[in-house]
Parts: structure tokens; sequence; C-alpha cells
């Protein structure tokens, strides 16, 4: 079992540790503490029951005049042994929502590489971001990266509009939220078993 909690100064040595082992961009520890010390609300770690940092979302707010309040996705990483379980999605949901409620922001921005297509589908499918630009060479490594965005006004409008189609008493979603959707049916669909043959 994973949990997703807000991250503490504890946990930076472990967020450390997975950005090591799950991407080429890396970051000094001071950059952790700065984000921790600016935004502790937007870190969140996914912690395995044995206390090990699975994953983590690591994010800040812009402070840019100019735009409207907005924030950024500086990284985001899940060890390979703990992908394909909705946890990436889980950490990004947390820390949008505290970004909204707690700072304000209108929107949250972020950058992927371009060949990165697990994580693009991640962004594009399951939270609805989309692309605003393509950055020419934006990594170390010359590669190019889609800047992204998700607008929360619009990503609520859409959700209220047509997402949830109710059919009788089953509610279709889209396919990044029916994972978790499946689980609670099949734990109800036990608990009524029970209960009848109780």
């Amino acid at each position: 079992m994973v949990c997703i909690r807000m991250a503490t100064v504890d946990d930076l040595i472990q967020m450390q540790t997975t950005n090591l082992w799950c991407l080429p961009e890396n970051y000094q520890m001071k950059y952790y503490f700065y984000h921790l010390l600016s935004w502790p609300q937007l870190l969140w770690v996914a912690e395995d029951y044995d206390s090990k940092i699975v994953g983590y979302v690591l994010a800040k707010m812009e402070e840019d005049d100019k735009v409207p309040p907005h924030g950024h996705i500086t990284s985001l990483a899940v060890l390979r042994t703990h992908r394909k379980r909705g946890i990436a999605t889980s950490l990004m949901r947390r820390s949008q929502l505290e970004m909204e409620q707690v700072f304000g922001a209108k929107y949250v921005s972020l950058h992927v590489r371009k060949s990165n297509r697990a994580a693009f589908h991640l962004y594009t499918k399951t939270l609805r971001y989309e692309i605003h630009d393509v950055e020419r060479g934006y990594y170390a490594d010359g590669e190019d990266a889609y800047d992204m965005r998700c607008v929360f006004e619009k990503q609520r409008k859409e959700a209220e509009a047509g997402d949830q189609k109710v059919k009788g008493n089953e509610v279709m979603m889209d396919e990044g939220v029916k994972d978790g959707v499946d689980v609670v049916n099949d734990v109800t669909k036990g608990v009524q078993e029970v209960a009848v043959s109780g």
C-alpha cells in the first residue's frame, strides 16, 4: 500500500534519490530546500509500507506579476517498481489542488520531453494538459520540450459538461479515473455479496 502525503524536510534525501534513479534532470539539495521552504504545500510524496519514498512531485508558484498566478511542476518521478498504479496521477492532482486553493493559481505549467510518450499520455489524457508551446533544445542534451498547461477553470467546466455520463447506476469516467472507480465498485460488490450471503 502507498500513502500520498505532504513532504517534510526528512523526505528530501529520498526524494533526491528517487529523482536520480528516474530522471536525467537532477537537482542539488539546495533546490529541494528552496521549494520546501517557499511552497511546502506543493511538495508531495508517495510513501510505501516500509517508509520508503517511491514517488514525489516537486512544484512551485511562478513569481511573475505580468501574468495570472500560476504554478509549475518542476519534477515528477515514480520508481519503476511502482508505476502503473495511479501514483503519479495522485501526486499531481494533490499538488494542483493546493496550488489552486492555497495560492489562487489559475493554471499550472510543466515541461516534458517530446520523446517521453508515457508522461505525455499521463498529462494529456489523464490530467488534461494541453500543449502551449514547443521549446527547442530545452534539455541539456538538446532535446525539445513541450510546454504544457492545465487551466483549472477550463478543466472544471469540461468535467461538469460531460466527463461523467450517467447510465442508470453506472458512472462512465475517463481512463485516468476509471481504475480507482473499478476498485471501489469491486469492494462495494464484495460487501453486497457478503451482506446477501450473511
